[in-house]
């Protein structure tokens, strides 16, 4: 098994998927692409082997006790950091492609919170909060009952 090319397809495996979210992100193929967990069973498969492939005394002992000074030594291993990066990719694009939908089904703007998702994937899902925020505070109109015509409260 060779840790760089799984390191290095694990991060090309995950561009196209991003790409489309945020180039193409009202195309109906990427709808159907994004709708898929295909692209998560097989990062989590690639996961599951670089998990097994890193575990021994020392790493089961960290991770069982977490400290930071050990888990920094853990992660100075190659293995051990292959195997966190892939975590990473398959949580961030998780993540992503949550945003993604959300924005697809709200009609909510997503693409900077994409991009900042695939670079930092906390920073993003934090942008799509405060943009989602944003936008029903100061730009969404209040929802009316068909049957009353009154204005539900609880949408403001």
């Amino acid at each position: 098994m060779n840790l760089d090319l799984l390191f290095n397809g694990a991060n090309l495996f995950v561009l196209p998927f991003w790409t489309l979210m945020i180039v193409l992100p009202k195309w109906g193929m990427t709808r159907k692409v994004i709708e898929s967990f295909l692209p998560f069973v097989a990062l989590a498969g690639l996961y599951l082997v670089l998990f097994v492939g890193s575990l021994n005394v020392d790493s089961a002992e960290a991770f069982a006790n977490p400290q930071l000074a050990d888990l920094a030594r853990l992660f100075a291993d190659e293995r051990v950091m292959a195997t966190g990066w892939v975590h990473f990719l398959v949580m961030d694009l998780f993540v992503g492609r949550w945003i993604y939908q959300e924005g697809q089904r709200t009609g909510i703007w997503t693409t900077h919170s994409l991009v900042l998702c695939l670079f930092a994937g906390p920073l993003g899902l934090l942008s799509h909060i405060v943009t989602r925020w944003v936008t029903h505070q100061f730009f969404s109109k209040p929802e009316s009952d068909p049957a009353t015509g009154t204005t539900d409260p609880a949408a403001l």
